[in-house]
């Protein structure tokens, strides 16, 4: 058990959730969303600021668990200068990883995610921030909320899923 738990918390993850990259308000914002998961705590909030397609900087505010700050900063570390369609793909390739354990294609540091599969608890503070980005890239008004309900071994957003812009 002690070897799982260090494998989650690898290095990275502890060093994203010491000291987040990114953290702070972005006063150029021009899309933001809340994220909750009330039932670890964690509660963020991102800041885009666009240009067209492209996401030409993003921040995150909040607190919560190392998983959920980690995850934050990582996805402010990718998604910075990518293109929406670009945020999209990872979203579904992370996604699957921290559901399953797969990891489809390169998703460079986001990787050290994949053992949370093993902790199920512990995927709705890894997603959070991806469910965030993907509401304030819709424009979506209402805090995204990690409320889940567990089919086997899949994962599904129950009807309170949305975000705040």
């Amino acid at each position: 058990m002690f070897d799982d738990i260090n494998d989650l918390y690898q290095q990275v993850i502890l060093d994203h959730c010491k000291k987040p990259r990114n953290f702070h308000e972005l006063p150029q914002a021009t899309c933001s969303a809340q994220g909750r998961n009330p039932i670890c705590g964690d509660q963020l909030k991102l800041f885009l600021a666009l240009d067209g397609e492209k996401i030409s900087d993003i921040s995150f505010t909040g607190s919560g668990c190392c998983i959920s700050k980690a995850s934050a900063s990582l996805l402010t570390e990718f998604a910075k200068g990518k293109t929406k369609s670009d945020v999209e793909k990872m979203f579904g390739q992370v996604h699957e990883m921290v559901t399953s354990g797969k990891v489809l294609g390169d998703v460079g540091k986001l990787a050290v995610f994949a053992g949370v599969h093993k902790y199920p608890a512990r995927v709705k503070c890894a997603i959070l921030s991806w469910h965030a980005v993907m509401a304030a890239l819709k424009g979506e008004s209402k805090p995204v909320s990690q409320f889940f309900q567990s089919h086997s071994s899949e994962l599904k957003p129950d009807a309170s899923l949305s975000a705040n812009g």
